[in-house]
């Protein structure tokens, strides 16, 4: 049987104050973990999504951002980005951009989120272990889903964040 995973505990700020295993931070909210967000886009404009495997302790079968994951022992939220990206799509050697981090807080557990971009038009392979579908739609696709429970609820913030992001930009 394979070692439980082990998070790096963190203050609001991202400083480290400790560790703790994955089955302790998903089900104590005063633990906060670090976590990492890709957002894919394409030159249309459209936003990657993936569907969430059945199993997953969190949201499991909703649609998600395009990669998410923890960040894990000592690793930085880049090398995390990087690491998630080329395990749940098969992206390697894409550009990420850093955009914004937030802390999210459900009564399950507190995530301090780092959020990435990449623009990326080739092809996506996504591992069947941590996703069941995925595919690239439309911002009016997306509206049009939202609160009707298809969605995580970190996605749903997650989505309003990179829209405002995006208008900031021009």
């Amino acid at each position: 049987m394979a070692a439980e995973e082990i998070f790096d505990i963190v203050d609001e700020a991202g400083r480290k104050v400790g560790q703790a295993a994955r089955s302790r931070v998903h089900g104590d909210p005063s633990l906060i973990h670090r976590s990492v967000h890709l957002l894919v886009l394409n030159s249309r404009g459209e936003l990657y999504l993936q569907k969430r495997a059945g199993h997953k302790d969190i949201q499991p079968g909703k649609w998600d951002t395009s990669v998410g994951g923890h960040v894990g022992p000592g690793e930085s939220p880049a090398e995390a980005v990087e690491r998630e990206a080329a395990e749940e799509l098969g992206l390697s050697g894409v550009p990420f951009d850093f955009l914004y981090s937030y802390l999210w807080r459900t009564a399950v557990e507190t995530e301090l989120v780092s959020t990435f971009l990449c623009r990326w038009d080739g092809p996506v392979r996504f591992d069947p272990g941590e996703i069941t579908d995925g595919g690239f739609r439309s911002f009016a696709a997306i509206e049009a889903g939202l609160g009707t429970g298809v969605f995580t609820p970190n996605f749903e913030e997650e989505f309003a964040r990179l829209k405002e992001h995006l208008e900031r930009k021009g």
